[in-house]
């Protein structure tokens, strides 16, 4: 059975509109992990626009189950990452520009910036993964770096939108893990999941872990509402 990364990035989102302390991704981490999430995944973007790093110092203090740094295979991050000694970092691609991350790494433009990010982060003791698109190519290309794990990018699967396409994009998923395994990586899988399509990706065999983050916290706005909106009129009263 996969495991559970959940992603508190947007509660980092909500916060900083603000620029306040409230919501708390501390917080979040730790009721994600009440509820039996098996690790916590944030992504310390660049240009800072959710997760801070103050963030990341006080969530891994906090937590009992590991941390799964997403981050752009820079410098300046991995100095960082190397620092906090996460359990996992994910090297991740990363546009300015973009609202969310668009597909896996481009593996055969980058070799040498990622082979110096996995080098050192391996120094540091972090297990290292790569976030890749589904193909035999960027499955091949992970083993050749020396990887020992994968994510694999599910966005076009869950953003498709008839039975046949979806059903070709999970073959491709299935292929891309099953090449994976039989070349010894661990696999992961994430990316646009949610509580409508994450069935057939978790039934995947030997599929260890589902990274998800937006449909979680979006479904909280809603599961969690009616008890926020009683607690306040209760205060009020």
């Amino acid at each position: 059975m996969p495991k559970l990364g959940v992603n508190i990035d947007h509660v980092a989102t909500l916060r900083q509109a603000r620029r306040g302390i409230f919501p708390s991704p501390v917080g979040a981490a730790l009721t994600a992990q009440k509820a039996g999430a098996d690790s916590i995944v944030c992504h310390l973007r660049e240009d800072r626009r959710h997760i801070q790093d103050a963030d990341l110092t006080a969530i891994k203090k906090a937590l009992r189950i590991p941390l799964n740094l997403e981050m752009a295979a820079s410098p300046e991050i991995v100095r960082i990452a190397c620092n906090l000694k996460p359990y996992q970092a994910t090297l991740v691609p990363e546009r300015r520009q973009e609202l969310t991350t668009e597909g896996g790494l481009n593996l055969s433009g980058a070799q040498s910036r990622l082979k110096s990010a996995i080098q050192k982060l391996n120094k540091a003791g972090i297990r290292v993964s790569l976030f890749i698109d589904p193909t035999p190519e960027a499955v091949r290309r992970s083993v050749a770096l020396g990887v020992p794990m994968i994510e694999l990018h599910t966005g076009c699967y869950a953003e498709t939108q008839t039975a046949s396409s979806r059903a070709r994009r999970l073959k491709q998923i299935q292929a891309a893990s099953a090449l994976a395994h039989r070349l010894g990586l661990i696999v992961a899988a994430g990316h646009g999941l949610d509580y409508k399509n994450v069935k057939p990706v978790a039934a995947i065999a030997k599929m260890e872990e589902l990274n998800i983050g937006f449909s979680i916290i979006a479904e909280s706005l809603q599961t969690g509402l009616y008890q926020a909106v009683r607690k306040m009129k209760q205060r009020v009263q």
